[in-house]
């Protein structure tokens, strides 16, 4: 597995987490929720990400923020071309 700095990250958080939790329940189920919890996670990042990317297509502009449609702003070169 390839794992990212942020996996490493979110790994170490979910075990102390579910070292605070072996106290009020029993080991078995601090386990479990854990790895819900790490799959949940790593779920809705996957889905946040593809929709971010969706969102900006081929990128944004730097000088206006809009969204760049064929490799052109449809602001900016819009303006360069009337000029």
């Amino acid at each position: 597995m390839n794992f990212e700095k942020r996996d490493i990250i979110l790994i170490v958080g979910l075990l102390l987490f579910m070292i605070g939790l072996i106290p009020f329940m029993a080991p078995i189920y601090a386990v479990l929720i854990a790895i819900a919890m790490y799959f949940g996670i790593k779920f809705y990042v996957g889905i946040r990400k593809k929709s971010v990317e969706k969102e900006l297509g081929e990128g944004i502009c730097l000088e206006c923020g809009s969204k760049i449609y064929d490799q052109k702003c449809p602001n900016c070169d819009s303006l360069n071309e009337k000029l």
